[in-house]
């Protein structure tokens, strides 16, 4: 059995919310769980009495509960969670109003901004009386083209408060890749601010607003919040759509100084998420207030160990779900840490952020720890990180070597969470346990209350094999409904279509001997050579060791009735792919992995394309490759990367 790479003491494991939490659990239901996978077990058989506690624990508030806590428990979709419920996701988020931190917003150009739990709440309160000028009413969509900053968390607490809908867009998205998503739910109200920065440039977002807005005949008005500069000059806005652009000092309410929150139900919605995006039009995901809320407390009450003293950062943008998540920190009472811009501006400037601001709770991307070690960072050496306690790592597989370096250059006595989920849940199925060791290569533990099984085809459970990724029961944060599916068809299709009653995920994993999980990639981009299913993790782990590779994708080319291995990779600039490095390429898969990982062929390339999450897009250049056509760009962060890969002499032999 392989050796953890970190344990927690006991004294550590017995200040957890999750200890406190067993001992509570065992206490009200007269149980004798003394570990996590008892626990995990328990929250399973008995999904209705730990959603129940989760509640009670972690002070949900609430007009009326009601005494059902699930309806239809064996259906999916179908089960209804708290039915009786009256709530406001707002009002959670803003239940404390003391002196406090609640946010703290760092920009890559040096600016900073710290406010209360007190302001905060002011500041929501008089951006909900401006709100209420226009009427705005239970269900409508207010939408967000933002940066990651404050304003765009009042905007969404503002929205929330009156039981209106919010769903956002991080400014990088170009105009078509907006209209996919924002024309498809017809936002009644659009934020946004002048501009923003990002890797030293100023840009201007109301170039962009003004063609968003001039082809969505919906929006009312533009609000815009003063960013770049002290008083954005809005002429541009009023020349494509006269008279809907107002500064938000002049749409606010000063003068509304209390927040009545709208009662609404557990499943009425909250945010509209969006699939990718990158194979077609993307899926508008319609998430619940109450199974948003609860989900996320669960996640960080539990899985995350926040409490009032954290200060929680996590590196996204406003249209990654990451940002949902940590947002919802400030339920829990603890510092939520906003950054905007890039995280490589300068090779070490979040973790300058992090020693600044006492960073307890570090969340970031498996790209992000895997090009500082390339860089040569070593915060160990450099940082004094001794408030750090976790690192969370999302957006791909963390591969092992990762976690080797976070433990050997970054800090030893730290619990290194990779977590696992998505938009589609608006959170994790395989996450991190502050009471449980850290194994390289694995995530640590199936979250509570998550029916997560890895199947073989005919849906037979497996252990220690790989398989799909799936989930047997009902959970509070799964989609309430796809936004124009009214038949349930298109959601039914996602994540029902290959099993009955379970949900299936579209990720290629397995459960190790630990009882932890290992992601090997998308099932959608699994290889199948010769009929042999291999993950692409797999491949990327060996490829990117190599000193000379920066980063690399590999996709399956159909060949001679069979698929081949493709792999592209970008090299450090002046490296050039020769026979040597391809034969070092080749070895280092073959010698770790199997000969059918091996690439036939590896072609340099000088980008990869990305969504504007920063995921890299597999399936699309396989669409390239094989001449067929991508049909939704603006879902790329850099779609002329696409370019490269069109019409490559080297896949014709």
């Amino acid at each position: 059995m392989t050796q953890p790479l970190w344990q927690p003491s006991q004294s550590r494991i017995e200040q957890t919310n999750l200890w406190h939490f067993i001992q509570s659990v065992n206490a009200s239901h007269h149980l004798n769980i003394t570990d996590y996978h008892q626990l995990h077990q328990w929250s399973i058989d008995h999904s209705d009495l730990f959603w129940d506690q989760i509640w009670h624990q972690c002070g949900i508030q609430s007009s009326h509960k009601g005494s059902v806590i699930i309806e239809h428990d064996n259906k999916m979709p179908g089960a209804k969670w708290y039915p009786e419920a009256k709530l406001n996701f707002a009002a959670n988020l803003l239940k404390f109003r003391h002196d406090s931190t609640a946010l703290i917003f760092c920009g890559e150009d040096g600016a900073r901004e710290e406010i209360s739990y007190a302001l905060l709440y002011q500041r929501v309160a008089a951006l909900v009386g401006g709100l209420k000028k226009y009427d705005i009413k239970p269900g409508d969509r207010i939408a967000g083209f933002m940066p990651n900053v404050i304003d765009s968390i009042v905007a969404m607490l503002a929205t929330a408060s009156l039981g209106a809908v919010w769903s956002s867009c991080s400014p990088d998205f170009g105009i078509n890749g907006v209209l996919d998503r924002f024309g498809q739910i017809e936002p009644r109200l659009l934020f946004t601010t002048d501009g923003y920065y990002y890797n030293g440039k100023t840009l201007n977002s109301l170039e962009r607003v003004a063609g968003i807005a001039a082809s969505l005949p919906s929006i009312e008005t533009i609000v815009v919040c003063d960013h770049v500069t002290q008083a954005a000059d809005l002429n541009l806005l009023h020349n494509a759509v006269p008279n809907k652009a107002i500064h938000l000092k002049d749409f606010i309410d000063v003068n509304a100084t209390e927040i009545e929150f709208v009662d609404c139900s557990f499943d009425d919605p909250l945010y509209i998420m969006y699939s990718s995006g990158t194979t077609g039009v993307p899926k508008c995901i319609v998430h619940g207030i109450g199974g948003t809320l609860l989900q996320h407390n669960k996640e960080h009450f539990l899985h995350t160990d926040v409490s009032p003293v954290d200060v929680m950062f996590y590196y996204t943008t406003c249209g990654w779900m990451m940002w949902n998540w940590l947002v919802s920190g400030l339920s829990l009472g603890c510092t939520v840490l906003l950054y905007d811009g890039s995280p490589f501006k300068t090779p070490s400037i979040l973790m300058d952020m992090a020693e600044r601001e006492k960073v307890t709770i570090f969340g970031t991307s498996a790209k992000y720890i895997a090009a500082i070690e390339k860089a040569g960072v070593k915060p160990a050496q450099s940082h004094n990180l001794q408030h750090l306690k976790s690192i969370l790592s999302t957006g791909s597989p963390l591969s092992h070597e990762s976690f080797d370096y976070v433990y050997r250059e970054v800090k030893r006595d730290v619990l290194l969470a990779s977590i696992s989920g998505g938009t589609d849940i608006a959170s994790c199925f395989a996450l991190g346990c502050p009471i449980l060791p850290v194994y390289r290569g694995e995530l640590q533990c199936r979250g509570l209350a998550m029916a997560v099984d890895i199947f073989d085809d005919e849906g037979k459970s497996l252990r220690q094999t790989k398989g799909e990724l799936v989930c047997s029961a009902p959970f509070p944060s799964m989609p309430i409904y796809f936004w124009q599916d009214h038949d349930g068809k298109k959601y039914h299709d996602a994540y029902f279509d290959q099993f009955t009653n379970v949900w299936a995920h579209g990720d290629y994993g397995e459960i190790t001997q630990h009882g932890g999980v290992i992601i090997h990639g998308r099932s959608d981009a699994v290889l199948n050579p010769g009929g042999v299913r291999i993950g692409t993790a797999e491949i990327y782990r060996q490829v990117e060791i190599i000193e000379d590779v920066l980063e690399s994708i590999v996709v399956g080319q159909n060949w001679q009735h069979d698929v081949r291995v493709i792999l592209f990779v970008v090299l450090r600039p002046g490296r050039v792919l020769n026979e040597a490095l391809i034969r070092t390429i080749k070895q280092q898969v073959r010698a770790n992995t199997t000969p059918r990982h091996v690439p036939e062929k590896i072609i340099q390339v000088s980008a990869i394309p990305r969504t504007i999450s920063g995921k890299i897009v597999e399936l699309a250049v396989r669409k390239v490759i094989h001449g067929e056509e991508v049909t939704n760009k603006d879902a790329l962060a850099n779609p002329e990367a696409l370019d490269l890969f069109v019409n490559l002499s080297a896949l014709s032999s």
